[in-house]
């Protein structure tokens, strides 16, 4: 089942790469949503001056089935409660204040992430993580970050989960993997050309790739067989370690292994137990 919302956020985020006649139709209907409800492919066209194709185009550009799948969106948009936009934080700022506004962008962050996130990409990476030999989880910078959180979870339930900071290292690695192995490009902008690079090292491998970057065509993105994205909200100027995107990307980890943990949940279960007991061990020597 599509998402039922999203609509809005995708047209602005995709609005500065689109062809000319989409990014007429996309300016259209951001600031005519609840007309666009009410109009057909053809209508939108002649509204926007352009044509019924160029809104079966631009739906396509969002990754949408349709001008229909488009128009539900927009309709779960305009039915939602109005959470304000990102803020960033002031000199000498109260603290009731910078909580006020962490909570409301990492919330409005969240909301956005779960819009974009296709169900269909999403169950296609649960199946190959499900069966991976191996899974490479790689990022650079703050990416890093995500991808040593994801191996750590990973390992936790029994899977072989690497995730080098050195990206030579995780390089080499990879350079070595075998078509039931799993790379996993993470970064935000989508254009860090090392990330880029490793996945078209795994693609010649025949591994599977999974790319996990904000909403939006990309050189990471444009690598992997199986897209993930996050919300394309802008970090505010004042930031710390790429907080938002940070979020955004623990946020969709933590989804890819909860729904793997469900699909093997006895076997999760045990694994589970067994680690848990084992570093209890370590702390007070009982077992």
């Amino acid at each position: 089942m599509a998402n039922t919302t999203g609509g809005l956020v995708m047209l602005k985020e995709m609005l500065s790469s689109l062809p000319p006649s989409e990014k007429k139709i996309a300016t259209y209907i951001i600031s005519h949503p609840d007309e666009t409800l009410s109009l057909t492919a053809n209508e939108l066209g002649k509204r926007s001056a352009t044509s019924g194709a160029a809104v079966i185009r631009l739906c396509k550009s969002l990754n949408l089935k349709g001008f229909p799948e488009l128009k539900l969106r927009l309709a779960g948009d305009l039915q939602k409660t109005t959470v304000e936009g990102i803020h960033d934080i002031k000199p000498n700022e109260s603290a009731t204040s910078i909580i006020n506004k962490m909570t409301n962008n990492s919330i409005l962050t969240l909301r956005e992430t779960i819009e974009l996130l296709s169900k269909e990409q999403l169950e296609k990476a649960v199946d190959v993580l499900i069966n991976a030999e191996r899974i490479h989880f790689i990022g650079v910078g703050a990416s890093s970050i995500i991808a040593q959180d994801a191996q750590q979870k990973f390992l936790r339930i029994n899977k072989t989960a690497y995730a080098f900071a050195d990206i030579h290292m995780a390089t080499t690695l990879v350079a070595t993997a075998k078509a039931n192995d799993v790379v996993v490009g993470i970064s935000f902008s989508g254009e860090t050309p090392e990330i880029a690079k490793v996945l078209e090292i795994a693609n010649e491998k025949q591994a599977h790739t999974i790319s996990l970057t904000k909403y939006g065509q990309s050189i990471v993105s444009d690598q992997a067989e199986i897209k993930l994205y996050t919300s394309a909200t802008k970090e505010p100027t004042f930031r710390s370690a790429a907080t938002l995107s940070r979020m955004a990307q623990l946020h969709v980890i933590d989804i890819l292994f909860m729904c793997v943990a469900s699909a093997r949940y006895d076997e999760t279960v045990k694994h589970i137990d067994e680690t848990r007991k084992a570093v209890h061990y370590l702390k007070t020597g009982k077992k």
